[in-house]
């Protein structure tokens, strides 16, 4: 069988573990073709791609990025889309394609599914907020390096008494900024699932500053709002082809009304990029490279319209539409248990 393959969206740690492991599989194992799509999307539009052998993903268990290159191109925005795509599938010979991506990607990968076209996805995320999958690569890497940072925040903002507010990624769903606030000792930690109480994390800053250790850490998702500014905080009016406002800002925002009201020295931090580059984690490798053989056994055994999903500790196929559908966000039970650690 020849199947294309594409990595869409944002970059990722553990993109290309899984098209090693999808490669070595598919082709090494069971004597198929790989031809691999540049740029996502935008190359099945521009019939842009080139063959993938185990030559070109050998040594590429633990490198970040992706080797096909990515983009946020919506081939379904234009009228004409769904005809160039078919134009190249037809062109390159194709018998299946593998999406790799979070929930824009897999939702173009659906349309596509329903249009009766042969496709597996591989979700992909560091924000974890796909639904019918446990956990997505590139989360583990996220949170690791957001708690290490959150580490190296502790100790200069107990050195000199500050409150220091971390901004980390997360546009509708907090995960990151949840198990980041968690796993790094967060006093405060603010996500989109819920309002932020300014008055509670003015209360927070002044109780640790008149009787606890004088300093404060508080991260804050990229998506929360604030309650005088409605809807998301952005730094342009600019959208991506999908719809979606560049987010920023919140941090640096959020540190100037403590800073007023509550007449401390206040700075923010934005993690930015850093959350998502450089190399993934062991765990990430792990389940990135076991997501790429999997939807190469799903490929194999033509399971089309179907999303590779980790449940438990076993990985499982899902439906598209079931895994896109719904945007998996966190709940207020777990919220709760942070907030009663924290502080």
């Amino acid at each position: 069988m020849r199947v294309g393959i594409l990595t869409g969206g944002g970059d990722c740690p553990g993109l290309n573990a899984v098209l090693r492991g999808f490669v070595l599989r598919h082709v090494v194992e069971r004597g198929g073709e790989v031809v691999g799509f540049e740029r996502g999307w935008k190359g099945m539009l521009e019939d842009k791609a080139r063959p993938l052998g185990a030559a070109d993903v050998a040594d590429q268990w633990n490198t970040g990025g992706t080797i096909l290159g990515t983009s946020r191109t919506n081939p379904l925005g234009g009228p004409d889309g769904l005809e160039r795509i078919r134009a190249t599938w037809q062109a390159r010979g194709l018998d299946a394609l593998v999406a790799v991506g979070g929930d824009d990607t897999l939702g173009v990968a659906t349309r596509l599914s329903l249009a009766g076209l042969a496709v597996v996805g591989v979700p992909k995320t560091i924000d974890n907020d796909l639904s019918g999958t446990d956990y997505t690569f590139g989360f583990d890497t996220a949170i690791n390096i957001c708690a290490e940072a959150l580490d190296r925040l502790h100790t200069t903002a107990r050195s000199h008494g500050r409150v220091l507010v971390c901004e980390v990624m997360g546009r509708q769903a907090g995960w990151i900024g949840a198990y980041a606030g968690l796993a790094g000792g967060a006093h405060v930690t603010l996500v989109p699932e819920f309002p932020i109480d300014l008055d509670q994390v003015c209360a927070t800053v002044r109780r640790r500053r008149e009787s606890g250790p004088g300093y404060t850490i508080i991260v804050v998702s990229e998506g929360a709002s604030l309650p005088d500014v409605p809807g998301e905080v952005t730094v342009s009016e600019a959208k991506d082809a999908f719809g979606h406002a560049r987010l920023g800002g919140i941090g640096e925002r959020l540190a100037a009304r403590i800073e007023s009201r509550e007449q401390v020295e206040v700075r923010s931090v934005v993690l930015g990029h850093l959350q998502r580059g450089g190399p993934p984690s062991a765990y990430d490798r792990v389940l990135a490279t076991r997501f790429g053989v999997r939807a190469a056994d799903l490929v194999d055994q033509r399971e089309f319209g179907v999303m590779v999903a980790l449940s438990g500790t076993s990985l499982v196929s899902v439906p598209l539409a079931e895994a896109t559908g719904k945007l998996k966000q966190v709940p207020a039970s777990f919220y709760d248990m942070i907030q009663g650690v924290s502080g």
